[in-house]
């Protein structure tokens, strides 16, 4: 779909929750400040910081009408603090930017233009550009003209239950303030897989759209919010968004979404048994392959009955007789790699994959 410009000019409420980065919260404040085409409130949200993040807000609210602090005097915890921000936002549409995170210049009058053209548009998201202190974010995306995708809710629900994935990283989602009034925030019980379950019962209700073209927002990447790339991580990750797809059935018409979440725990289950199994024709240990073998299984029961899960249980007993990964296995991690660089791409490019 075409995208059109922003005839309105809206206010959008931009959350910054912040624990302990204020080194990065100028960058982020700044992103959102410079935003054209829009008005924008900033609210810093900080969760009792020890280091300098209290002063360095308050510096930036004196510095700019626009910005406001919210200070906790006891830590809450993350999901706390993005819902004490959610709660007392005033705009139009809000977006939840972490404090080590950026916006794209124009992403918010973007977003917009599409939800002043469909009303039954509850969220937009978009290409969030990953970059590191020393890449620089600007430098990390070129230019491009921009066009929409919409979903209807129902659809685009199963498209990530078909596969068992999360497609927002989060800094590029703007929602709808008449959306978040009507789901609610965040879901304390689900602190690790929150932001699924959110996009989940926000797009049970609304139609799903995305800003494709340039980037809409910057996710940095630094050792305090990378995924470990251990086994034991991506089992916990399986488990904490097969969570978050059965918070589906806690909806209304629950019969309704029952097939859904059951597509998204096969998928969740049918991904284990893969990143088992290429960690072991990378030359990983058996023990790591197991791990995603019993994570595979308490997703999906029937799992572990699967041909991939057989041929997995033989790799693990090729692995635990210390043998090599044979050409095959190599061979075949190989054209794994090919279809991630694919999928990757369309992913970037309609938000979907």
């Amino acid at each position: 779909m075409k995208a059109q410009p922003l005839k309105g000019r809206p206010l959008v409420s931009v959350v910054v929750p912040c624990y302990n980065y204020g080194r990065y919260l100028p960058d982020a404040v700044g992103s959102v400040l410079d935003q054209p085409g829009v008005d924008v409130e900033v609210i810093i949200v900080d969760d009792a910081s020890t280091d300098d993040s209290v002063s360095v807000a308050r510096r930036l609210a004196v510095q700019d009408p626009r910005v406001r602090l919210i200070e906790h005097q006891v830590n809450r915890g993350h999901v706390a603090t993005y819902n004490d921000g959610l709660s007392r936002v005033t705009g139009d549409l809000v977006v939840l930017l972490s404090a080590d995170d950026m916006l794209a210049p124009g992403a918010l009058a973007r977003a917009a233009a599409l939800f002043e053209v469909d009303p039954e548009v509850g969220l937009v998201y978009g290409y969030a550009a990953e970059f590191s202190d020393s890449s620089g974010a600007v430098a990390a995306v070129r230019r491009r003209r921009a066009w929409w995708s919409v979903w209807s809710g129902k659809e685009w629900i199963a498209l990530s239950c078909w596969r068992g994935r999360n497609f927002i990283l989060s800094p590029e989602a703007v929602i709808r303030v008449k959306a978040l009034e009507a789901v609610g925030g965040y879901n304390p019980a689900l602190p690790h897989s929150g932001d699924l379950e959110f996009w989940l019962r926000t797009a049970a209700h609304w139609s799903v759209g995305r800003v494709n073209g340039p980037a809409q927002a910057f996710y940095r990447i630094h050792p305090g919010n990378m995924h470990i790339a251990l086994l034991d991580s991506a089992a916990a990750d399986i488990i904490h968004r097969a969570a978050a797809f059965r918070s589906l059935q806690n909806l209304s018409e629950r019969g309704h979404w029952t097939p859904y979440v059951h597509r998204a725990e096969r998928a969740l289950a049918r991904e284990a048994l893969l990143v088992g199994q290429r960690r072991l024709d990378e030359g990983g240990g058996a023990l790591e392959a197991r791990t995603m073998m019993s994570s595979a299984v308490d997703v999906s029961a029937a799992a572990g009955g699967s041909l991939r899960a057989r041929i997995l249980e033989r790799s693990i007993t090729r692995a635990e007789q210390d043998l090599r990964p044979s050409d095959i296995q190599r061979a075949a991690e190989w054209i794994r790699r090919q279809f991630d660089r694919v999928r990757w791409t369309l992913w970037k490019m309609v938000g979907v994959s």
